[in-house]
């Protein structure tokens, strides 16, 4: 018998100790907050010297249940919110009421286009098999949020297959995409934590046109790797000519600022079929789905 074994036949589970605690007695004593098991206790676990807990749950809790899911490996897409899949292009267009929202219409139909790479992207990648201990690699994951997150989400979906989405809390309302698998969607409230779970796993990532947010994991992606303070993987990067008019990746090696060789990080891509034979290359593996 382990320690383990050992420690749970000699003390009650906490979980029976918090039902217990709950049938408590009415007492001036008992209704007082200090009263309350610590763990039971939101108030106080909410408290400003709390958040180094705070941290470790925000950790703990998902690591936990991807481990329990057999989730070996994960195949992270990052991308915007705000493009629209390409049978909803045309419709916020006609809604226009003025030049400008038109002129923005438009360019974001433009890239309507990579709603349907990410969705089938991620129906390949879901179709990778589990091993022989039935862990799985390459599952799709993806903020939780609409259009490309959603893409990401529902290509796993078309599959048959689960899918991970990492939300998070902010303050205009807001709800994971309907394709995310119930038991592997997550909250965060920490950036830092989420951005952390993103990598934690990640065998591939797929990056597509965004905004401040696909800006923001994806430099420190890149900054990780740069730095080795993160193993190389495959980073596709979806959409050359949005990137190269919003950020000039040469240029920062002609400034001396990064060397030519951080350049060779980023591998450019247009198609799904394009993303995941980069991905069978990174890993010389002719024998993975779809790369024969």
């Amino acid at each position: 018998m382990t320690k383990k074994e050992i420690e749970e036949r000699k003390f009650r589970p906490a979980r029976q100790e918090a039902r217990d605690a709950q049938k408590a007695i009415e007492t001036p004593q008992t209704s007082s907050a200090a009263y309350r098991l610590a763990f039971q206790d939101t108030e106080f676990l909410l408290r400003e010297d709390l958040r180094p807990v705070r941290f470790q749950l925000e950790l703990l809790k998902p690591e936990l249940l991807l481990d329990e899911a057999k989730i070996e490996s994960t195949f992270v897409f990052y991308g915007s919110a705000r493009i629209p899949e390409p049978e909803a292009a045309q419709a916020r267009i006609d809604a226009a009421t003025d030049d400008r929202q038109r002129l923005i219409a438009e360019n974001l139909a433009k890239k309507a286009r990579y709603y349907d790479e990410a969705r089938k992207l991620a129906r390949i990648a879901a179709d990778y098999p589990p091993n022989e201990a039935g862990c799985r690699h390459f599952v799709v994951c993806s903020g939780g949020g609409p259009s490309i997150m959603e893409a990401a989400n529902r290509g796993a979906d078309d599959a048959g297959a689960q899918s991970i989405g990492m939300n998070i809390v902010l303050p205009h309302e807001q709800a994971p995409n309907s394709y995310v698998t119930p038991e592997l969607s997550f909250q965060f409230h920490y950036f830092a934590l989420r951005k952390m779970h993103f990598l934690l796993r990640a065998r591939a990532l797929a990056v597509f046109p965004g905004g401040f947010g696909t800006f923001d994991e994806f430099f420190e992606l890149l900054t990780l790797v740069q730095t080795g303070k993160m193993k190389p993987i495959p980073i596709l990067l979806f959409g050359r000519e949005f990137w190269t008019r919003v950020v000039d990746f040469s240029a920062l090696a002609e400034e001396g600022v990064i060397s030519e060789a951080d350049l060779d990080l980023i591998t450019w891509v247009e198609t799904a079929e394009e993303g995941w034979r980069a991905v069978c290359d990174f890993y010389k593996d002719d024998a993975m789905p779809g790369c024969g």
